[in-house]
């Protein structure tokens, strides 16, 4: 798979190592909803395979890379298959993830926000936070969140973010930032991905990737040009360049 880094990668910046030791003590919050309706098939969202594997497996290999320490993995009432999959530790295939610690959790069904609170009151405190759609996440993907919500870490906004944050929007030494990953969504659609939500950032659409950090000082917008982070399978044409990256 060809990452097609640019800016925000450049030699020295924080993304060219694995960070793992920035994750120490961090839990995340897995979103295993979706029935999968969109992408015309009969298999629950997370459990389509890309590459062989069910795209949640290759989202909880990206979390144990990055050395986060324990996974709520929040299922909805729509997915009831991926919620045995997960509980009853038939995980053959979800490769080196399959090792870590987690617990599953009923959602609402009540959509991504509604089922997000639910996961983030069981760890109750800073958390990653993601999505199943994410096949090609990867663990350094992970990692440079945290590297960025993390006390001690660099507290300028990152190249490709194209500012420097206000002295109130610092955290302190002891407080983890809040971080929402973002690609930009001319990036997103020269690859072919599809686009369903978009923000402004320094005069640049740029979409959530569903990759975050949550924390308890203000939200830092970090952008990323990333084949990695850049699709999320919601249709069926991500599907099919999801298999196709994959490949590379």
């Amino acid at each position: 798979m060809d990452d097609r880094v640019r800016k925000a990668d450049e030699p020295g910046s924080d993304a060219d190592d694995d960070g793992t030791d920035a994750a120490a003590g961090l839990p995340a919050v897995l979103l295993c909803g979706g029935r999968g309706t969109r992408l015309d098939g009969d298999v629950e969202k997370p459990l389509v395979e890309v590459g062989g594997r069910p795209m949640v497996a290759h989202v909880l290999d990206a979390l144990a890379d990055a050395g986060v320490t324990r996974v709520v993995a929040v299922a909805s009432p729509h997915a009831p298959d991926t919620r045995r999959a997960l509980r009853s530790g038939t995980v053959a295939d979800f490769g080196v993830g399959a090792d870590l610690p987690r617990t599953v959790i009923d959602g609402s069904g009540e959509g991504y926000v509604a089922d997000l609170d639910v996961g983030l009151s069981v760890v109750d405190g800073p958390a990653v936070t993601v999505a199943a759609d994410l096949p090609l996440l990867r663990g350094r993907d992970v990692a440079a969140a945290i590297d960025e919500a993390v006390p001690g870490g660099d507290a300028g906004v990152s190249v490709a973010d194209g500012a420097t944050p206000a002295s109130g929007d610092v955290p302190s030494a002891t407080a983890v930032r809040s971080v929402t990953v973002c690609v930009p969504v001319a990036y997103k659609r020269d690859l072919g991905a599809s686009v369903d939500t978009s923000l402004e950032r320094a005069g640049t659409a740029v979409a959530p990737t569903g990759l975050n950090v949550v924390g308890d000082a203000p939200d830092r917008v970090v952008v990323r040009e990333r084949d990695s982070l850049a699709v999320n399978v919601n249709r069926p044409g991500d599907l099919e360049l999801a298999r196709r990256l994959m490949n590379r």
